[in-house]
């Protein structure tokens, strides 16, 4: 008999019920097209809210992969050290003396190699096909870009806080005060941000990350090593202060020491804010262009 099943060990029987088929309404366009189609759609969102949205898109991948801090962590301290350790009785007489003039310098020099990172991780997305689905979306179309380095910015704070406190532990005192080491670490950021544009280009031109890797390394090692992060230019050849005396890393370098020391060169400042404006001038149209071919 339907629904009765065999006897079970205890000699009892159980039995099911097989629930009736319901007969379900069919459903017309016009009530569907309601439920789909809203009668207001939502306000676009705006370009600074578009941005913040990517900058968190940005901090959630480093909550997922912690080991992309490595770079802002122990590598910053990694360099402190090295340097100090390694050029401070040669150049000053001591490491202590030497953590005055060094440490605005080699903070200078890690966040700026730090930038390179950024193409990296737009080149990364391109290949998953990430971008693909960004430029379908309603939203200003550098917002995806801007997002990278609003993220990234908080990166280079980090390393900038990090090795400032190994810096006060090897004996480094900024006589600018907390002023100068804030309005210091500020212009240092900034520059960074505007910096990374150059980056994002190379991000999407290049067809891997390990090229955008090689080719950011071609450009950042000269431009950071031939600077006056480690001594003064005037103890070298007329040929190279002329290089060395208009490189960006050495009016960011200048500015940042100064500031940090309380003299404030507005000279520097304004170099390097002029730098800062011409990459995101030059390089971020160029970026854009790239970004709608590609």
């Amino acid at each position: 008999m339907g629904g009765r099943r065999p006897q079970g060990r205890g000699g009892g029987s159980r039995t099911t019920t097989t629930p009736a088929s319901v007969e379900l309404a069919p459903v017309s366009t016009d009530s569907l097209a309601e439920l789909l189609v809203a009668k207001e759609r939502p306000p676009r969102p705006s370009a600074w809210s578009a941005s913040l949205t990517f900058g968190w898109r940005a901090v959630l991948k480093i909550k997922h992969v912690p080991e992309q801090l490595f770079d802002v962590t122990a590598f910053p301290i990694m360099m402190v050290l090295m340097y100090t350790y390694l050029f401070g009785g040669a150049l000053a007489g001591s490491p202590k003396a030497y953590i005055q003039f060094l440490l605005p310098g080699i903070l200078v020099m890690s966040v700026v190699m730090i930038t390179m990172y950024t193409g990296v991780s737009v080149n990364t997305d391109i290949e998953k096909g990430v971008f693909d689905r960004f430029r379908t979306l309603p939203i200003w179309r550098p917002s995806t870009m801007v997002g990278y380095l609003l993220g990234d910015a908080l990166r280079y704070t980090l390393a900038s806080v990090v090795m400032l406190t190994v810096g006060m532990i090897l004996g480094y005192r900024p006589d600018g005060g907390v002023a100068g080491v804030l309005a210091g670490i500020a212009l240092l950021v900034l520059f960074a941000f505007a910096f990374s544009w150059i980056w994002t280009m190379f991000g999407l031109m290049l067809r891997t990350e390990k090229s955008v890797m090689g080719v950011s390394m071609m450009v950042i090692f000269p431009l950071t090593f031939l600077s006056n992060v480690f001594v003064d230019p005037s103890t070298m050849p007329g040929w190279l202060q002329a290089f060395v005396n208009n490189s960006p890393v050495t009016h960011l370098a200048s500015a940042v020491r100064g500031v940090m020391a309380g003299d404030w060169p507005a000279g520097e400042i304004a170099w390097s804010l002029g730098w800062a404006g011409l990459f995101v001038l030059v390089f971020g149209p160029i970026t854009m262009r790239l970004y709608n071919r590609k």
